[in-house]
């Protein structure tokens, strides 16, 4: 069983990595990809400057303003909330569902700070792939969201492989 006080470091470690990250990267990227373009990285991947946003792709799902807009971004900073007290009070999630979903939390949490920040849009800048075979632009809330689903995976994974 783990303490309180290290459920709450790894929920912490979670948010801060993640949205730190994210954060950081989202202010260095308009000021270094206008000027240098992609940037390729031993011909496997780069991160992809894009014509729109000062060299930025600013991706929105939800049109500007208006009612559905504020709808969207109540609901998704509701369940963000929601999802956080679920991840500090449950007494019963492994540590890997804890670090996953704290994970799965900051890209949320990043993601919606670009939606309100930039009226509803979402700031993407990276681009990976080998040759013609690429993934859309995403960002590192993107990533973070992707690693906390991979951790839950493993965890679950693990957990199973003990039982058997």
């Amino acid at each position: 069983m783990m303490s309180t006080v290290k459920r709450d470091l790894l929920v912490v470690f979670g948010l801060v990595s993640g949205v730190g990250c994210d954060r950081v990267t989202k202010a260095v990227a308009p000021s270094v990809l206008p000027e240098s373009g992609a940037w390729s990285f031993l011909g496997v991947g780069a991160a992809a400057a894009c014509p729109q946003s000062r060299g930025v792709s600013q991706h929105g799902g939800v049109a500007a303003g208006g009612v559905a807009a504020a709808i969207f971004l109540v609901g998704a900073g509701g369940a963000l909330l929601a999802l956080l007290g679920y991840v500090l009070c449950s007494r019963s999630l492994s540590p890997s569902s804890r670090l996953g979903l704290s994970l799965v939390l900051a890209g949320g949490v990043g993601n919606l700070v670009d939606r309100i920040r930039y009226d509803g849009a979402v700031v993407d800048f990276l681009n990976v792939g080998i040759g013609a075979l690429r993934t859309g632009i995403f960002n590192v809330a993107d990533l973070a969201i992707f690693a906390g689903a991979l951790v839950l995976i493993a965890g679950r994974l693990g957990e199973r492989a003990r039982w058997m």
